[in-house]
């Protein structure tokens, strides 16, 4: 007698044609889920910002270290951001806001979030790897100090060095983007496999270019914010962007079928 052919949950179906507005609009819908999720919310903010925080203190000695090690802490923020996610899905649900509950999500689907979480460290792996060659081989006159080396991005001093930062940053930063738009999200309520998850954050980028170009330029514009604002701000920033997350996941995705 032959077995039943096992049923595989068809592939998420991607919305298109959302307005350039709705990344907007996204942030006002995180912004109230920040004011009811209270210190739950802020939690994560202060992870974030201690973390960044230490880890300037840690190599603030080596330029060169900072740059890598504070943008790339940024590349893994969709990951982090998890906690947040599932408080805006308990907000939604109208399920008890609760922070300990959140901080241990990530069990529900632990194979699939131990396999992107390993990806998003190779990245950012790579990404510190890749900007210590870009000191060596762009940056003139030596090694700075952090405070000369502010001068001179403020200056626009080395041009050369900035605008090769920049756009090899800005390669590994769209890829994470590309790979990150919903598919935490998606993992966290669907339980889906992590290649069919990337997959549809990447289709979601693709058939909504101009839109999703404008909500990574005010996630790449919060997260600058906070960490200019000497890492204070990214306790507000990364769980406002954390809960707007969880919107666009909504607009962006179908529900699936009861």
């Amino acid at each position: 007698m032959e077995k039943p052919q096992e049923q595989h949950p068809p592939f998420p179906v991607i919305r298109t044609g959302l307005p350039l507005s709705a990344p907007f609009h996204w942030l006002r819908l995180g912004a109230d889920d920040l004011r009811a999720g209270g210190f739950a919310s802020l939690f994560y903010g202060i992870c974030f910002a201690a973390g960044g925080g230490l880890l300037f203190v840690a190599f603030r000695h080596a330029v060169q270290l900072v740059t890598a090690v504070t943008t790339g802490f940024l590349l893994v923020g969709p990951f982090l951001c998890i906690g947040l996610y599932e408080l805006s899905r308990r907000r939604e649900t109208g399920e008890p806001l609760n922070l300990m509950v959140t901080l241990a999500v990530w069990r529900r689907n632990i194979g699939c979030f131990g396999i992107y979480s390993l990806i998003l460290i190779v990245l950012y792996l790579i990404w510190a790897r890749a900007s210590l060659v870009i000191f060596a081989l762009f940056y003139q006159g030596g090694m700075p100090t952090l405070g000369s080396f502010m001068r001179e991005i403020l200056k626009f001093d080395n041009v050369e060095f900035l605008v090769a930062y920049l756009a090899v940053g800005g390669v590994f930063a769209m890829l994470v983007f590309a790979l990150s738009v919903v598919s935490i999200p998606m993992l966290l309520e669907r339980n889906e496999d992590t290649v069919t998850a990337m997959l549809a954050s990447f289709l979601a980028l693709a058939r909504n270019l101009p839109m999703m170009l404008i909500w990574g330029a005010l996630i790449a514009l919060l997260g600058a914010l906070g960490i200019a604002l000497g890492f204070v701000g990214l306790i507000v920033t990364m769980p406002l962007v954390g809960h707007a997350t969880w919107h666009a996941y909504r607009a962006l995705i179908e529900p699936p079928a009861p």
